[in-house]
């Protein structure tokens, strides 16, 4: 059965960081996954910020509002903390980093509420007056995207949906935020960050670079995240277990929602596993005995291993 997903959701979740200042491209740059030096007003980009280890502290959507100010879409549970660190390594460069999220409204687009010729491929943008419309990856076959704008701005028009049918939405896409229960659980490429814009291995340094560089050129990726389904509830942090070995997890839910249909209950969700529980299968939530999991491919393709 396919799901129809349409409307506007509010996307309560979510928070924007604020980078203002003549050196904003240039600082988060030099913290994050993705190039800002050469975000134009054309796209956003989607970005991991990596611990020194190279496990994920937090992920974004950036966008430039104009040559110097930069704002950073993020899962509200961790903004403040994400906030904190960032301002800590700014010393002499020009810029400030703020809480902006009590100036924006967020919001999530899918079916109809997405204009069409508005955005064709995932992370282009398109300015509606001082709003701006992200393309996202689809949820299945239905077009997605997010919508900033000022929260003065008028409320934008469509048929009301739920945030949970918006989550399970995102669920779909295969494309993971990082929330608190994922801080340092994954390097970007345990959640196809590399194959859905989240990496650019040209740029240069960053923190955590050398081992997410390493894992994709060396080829010693052993982990990968795949869709899955479960007739009982899965939240985001949830152990995986193959049958028979209660010793050791073997993947971990990245994120969860229930599906939106009576019709068809249980929970979506987006995990990361080892490539090799992932071929062998009998995987099971929470312990070697728990519910069944049922994956099966990620949406879009991989990039190949180097």
């Amino acid at each position: 059965m396919q799901i129809k997903l349409n409307g506007v959701a509010p996307l309560r979740h979510l928070g924007v960081i604020r980078a203002q200042g003549i050196d904003a491209a240039k600082f988060l740059h030099g913290q994050l996954s993705q190039d800002f030096l050469t975000l134009g007003s054309s796209e956003a980009r989607l970005a991991a910020y990596c611990s020194a280890k190279g496990r994920m502290l937090a992920s974004f959507i950036g966008l430039q509002r104009s040559p110097t100010e930069i704002l950073l879409i993020c899962s509200l549970d961790i903004l403040a903390a994400t906030l904190k660190r960032l301002s800590m390594f700014i010393l002499r460069a020009q810029l400030k980093l703020s809480d902006a999220s009590a100036e924006y409204a967020l919001c999530g687009l899918a079916g109809d509420a997405v204009e069409a010729g508005v955005g064709g491929t995932a992370w282009a943008r398109t300015d509606v007056g001082a709003a701006s419309m992200i393309s996202l990856y689809p949820a299945d076959a239905t077009r997605r995207a997010l919508w900033l704008a000022p929260i003065d701005q008028k409320e934008l028009a469509g048929a009301a949906m739920s945030e949970s049918n918006w989550a399970w939405g995102e669920v779909r896409s295969g494309v993971a935020t990082i929330s608190a229960a994922l801080v340092e659980a994954l390097v970007p490429q345990m959640l196809n960050y590399e194959s859905v814009g989240g990496v650019n291995f040209k740029k240069g340094c960053y923190p955590g670079q050398e081992v997410v560089a390493r894992s994709q050129f060396r080829g010693t990726l052993k982990r990968r995240a795949y869709l899955a389904h479960c007739t009982a509830v899965m939240r985001a942090g949830d152990e995986v277990f193959q049958a028979g070995d209660d010793s050791q997890p073997c993947g971990i839910v990245a994120q969860a929602a229930a599906m939106p249909e009576p019709s068809a209950p249980g929970f979506d969700a987006i995990v990361s596993l080892l490539i090799s529980a992932q071929e062998t299968g009998n995987l099971h939530i929470g312990s070697a005995h728990g519910p069944v999991l049922i994956t099966t491919a990620p949406p879009y393709p991989l990039l190949a291993d180097i």
